[in-house]
């Protein structure tokens, strides 16, 4: 008999932590005020957060937010390269791991 990999309780579903692949590389979702998306390499450079090979993420194509886009681009996610973007730390609103794999 094979393990159930989540488990429901009160309508939230928990997943196994051995379940979730890991996201551990320097891929991420940038997202910066303003609402710019954008998905790169990042690194970081004094006060500034560098996305190097940045594509913005124009239209996320989810029905259930931004979080959807951890496994890669949907098939209604519109992607614009735009080379390397360095924004102020301070505009930086949150980095979202991804599936590496799945943003080369």
């Amino acid at each position: 008999m094979s393990e159930p990999n989540t488990l429901r309780i009160n309508d939230v579903d928990y997943v196994r932590a051995d379940s979730i692949k890991a996201t551990e590389g320097d891929i991420k979702i940038v997202v910066l005020d303003r609402g710019f998306v954008y998905v790169g390499n990042v690194s970081f450079d004094g006060d500034f957060v560098v996305v190097h090979n940045a594509r913005n993420i124009r239209c996320w194509g989810t029905t259930k937010g931004l979080g959807e886009l951890v496994n890669g681009p949907l098939p209604n996610t519109r992607i614009d390269t735009v080379g390397t973007v360095k924004s102020p730390l301070r505009a930086l609103i949150s980095l979202i791991d991804v599936d590496q794999s799945k943003w080369k």
